[in-house]
């Protein structure tokens, strides 16, 4: 079959989105027009792209697969169009959530260089971020860096985010100002739906192993804003946030700083060396100027980070 680009930047879009209304007006397009497109696009390949249900639009196996194949398509045809054009596309971001520190990043670094077009794409972290920084279909990644990346993709340490928790007013720790993670052993981490291989899981798993905490990741995860409802109910669980984390606000629930050490989520910033986006080298040299090394009089970080010796050292460099 011939693809067609616009029901694949559509397909793209309730990826980003989960929800085929909010594509649809990122689009300039109505929700009809945009179903008939996915319609097509799946009658074309022959599969189901998408799970819908109440509370939105889910990938499927095959949607999963399809997704960076897709964005490299489309990366493609945009390089296409600007090669005779002259524009300048946006630099494509990617980030795991729009509520992390990165997405705070992006808007601080867009706030202060007006001119420069920024795209955000969420995806499933480190993983799927390898392959479309590769493909092109992405110009910049942040994801904590584990294992073995490709020989063209290169990466700086971004931020080094303090851990805090949140907690019910039920839990006995509620009233505290600081909370020690040796304080927390007798509570549970709650984790639902916790991806097991992901770079988060392993960083946590590590945690956990290191300080005796007790994490739980059965059940569904329906959601930021019904974990916390289930924790303001309890008074013996917790959640792990990062400190600039968009936590919804909850009248039962306190968010607290974990000192003593502080652990540190370690976001690093990657993209691909032979990639000349003229917005790229500003991004590097602002996300860098910033950088907090890590103290370890007062940082815990996985043994994966303080081998690697990147997370002490101010990592200076561009493109």
């Amino acid at each position: 079959m011939e693809l067609d680009l616009g029901a694949v930047r559509a397909f793209i879009a309730i990826a980003d989105h989960q929800h085929f209304g909010a594509a649809a007006d990122q689009l300039g397009l109505t929700q009809q027009a945009i179903s008939k497109r996915i319609a097509k696009l799946e009658a074309g390949l022959g599969t189901t792209l998408f799970q819908r249900s109440r509370n939105g639009s889910g990938l499927t196996e095959d949607g999963t697969t399809f997704l960076p194949h897709a964005r490299a398509l489309i990366a493609l045809a945009d390089q296409a169009s600007e090669s005779v054009s002259g524009r300048v596309r946006p630099l494509r971001v990617d980030v795991l959530e729009t509520r992390i520190v990165a997405t705070e990043l992006i808007r601080d670094f867009a706030h202060a260089h007006a001119g420069v077009e920024v795209d955000i794409i969420t995806s499933s972290g480190l993983r799927s971020g390898r392959s479309a920084l590769v493909n092109g279909a992405i110009d910049v990644a942040f994801a904590r860096v584990v294992g073995a990346l490709d020989p063209s993709i290169d990466h700086v340490p971004a931020y080094l985010e303090p851990v805090h928790v949140l907690i019910g007013r039920k839990h006995r720790l509620a009233a505290h100002r600081q909370i020690r993670l040796s304080e927390l052993t007798d509570s549970v981490a709650r984790m639902p739906g916790n991806e097991p291989g992901s770079e988060w899981r392993q960083y946590y798993d590590d945690l956990a192993a290191e300080f005796r905490l007790t994490i739980d990741t059965s059940g569904p995860y329906f959601g930021l804003e019904h974990l916390l409802d289930d924790i303001a109910d309890t008074a013996d669980s917790f959640v792990f946030t990062g400190e600039r984390l968009r936590a919804p606000w909850h009248p039962e629930v306190v968010q607290i700083p974990v000192v003593e050490p502080i652990p540190g989520y370690p976001h690093s910033m990657l993209w691909q060396r032979r990639n000349r986006h003229p917005a790229l080298p500003r991004l590097i040299d602002y996300v860098t100027a910033d950088f907090r090394p890590y103290d370890p009089e007062i940082h815990w970080l996985p043994a994966a980070e303080l081998h690697s010796g990147l997370w002490a050292n101010h990592p200076a460099k561009s493109p």
